[in-house]
């Protein structure tokens, strides 16, 4: 029996995984806020040559 479960739990997680791989996340990506500030000021820039 301990060997069909250690089968079954290593299947299971190797789908888990393959599962997981294929859900992307609409989340979008992390923009610190140091970064933020040097993207607005580029804007603003931007804005004052145009």
């Amino acid at each position: 029996m301990n060997r069909k479960k250690k089968i079954n739990a290593t299947l299971k997680k190797k789908q888990k995984k393959a599962n997981a791989k294929l859900h992307t996340s609409n989340k979008p990506r992390y923009i610190s806020k140091a970064e933020r500030v040097k993207l607005e000021e580029a804007t603003i820039e931007d804005k004052k040559t145009s």
